[in-house]
């Protein structure tokens, strides 16, 4: 099994790249379920590789609720998130489970979510900077 640290760096490395897919779908004004699919992969990512540091135990998950309620046992500064990540998952839902016309989001609409998600990894990086995983 790989360093917690070492696999922790390969979740983000996958979510910065799906961080940089969201950057290009929005600059190019493609507001569709895949850019919200990119914006919850790139922060479910994150979450994962933060929690793994912190000796979480991978779990097959994509609600964002429950991974930022997580996060929160390891600093409070990520409940605020918690709204984002209950509209990030219907994100993802809605474009996993057909059965309804596939929605179309308002360029408002995902601006915040990429700038939400920014945010969050953000808060994620520093946090990483300044834990010590060996104490």
């Amino acid at each position: 099994m790989p360093d917690r640290t070492v696999l922790a760096e390969e979740w983000f490395e996958r979510g910065s790249s799906d961080l940089r897919a969201a950057r290009r779908s929005f600059d190019a004004a493609d507001y569709t379920t895949t850019l919200a699919v990119l914006i919850h992969q790139a922060v479910e990512k994150y979450l994962k590789g933060f929690l793994i540091v912190h000796g979480w135990k991978l779990k097959k998950t994509h609600n964002l609720v429950e991974l930022v309620s997580e996060a929160v046992q390891y600093g409070a500064a990520f409940e605020p998130f918690l709204a984002f990540a209950r509209s990030a998952t219907v994100y993802y839902l809605d474009d996993r489970y057909p059965g309804q016309r596939p929605p179309q989001y308002l360029s408002g609409e995902m601006e915040e979510a990429l700038g939400n998600a920014q945010d969050l990894i953000r808060r994620i990086e520093n946090s990483m900077r300044s834990c010590d995983v060996n104490e």
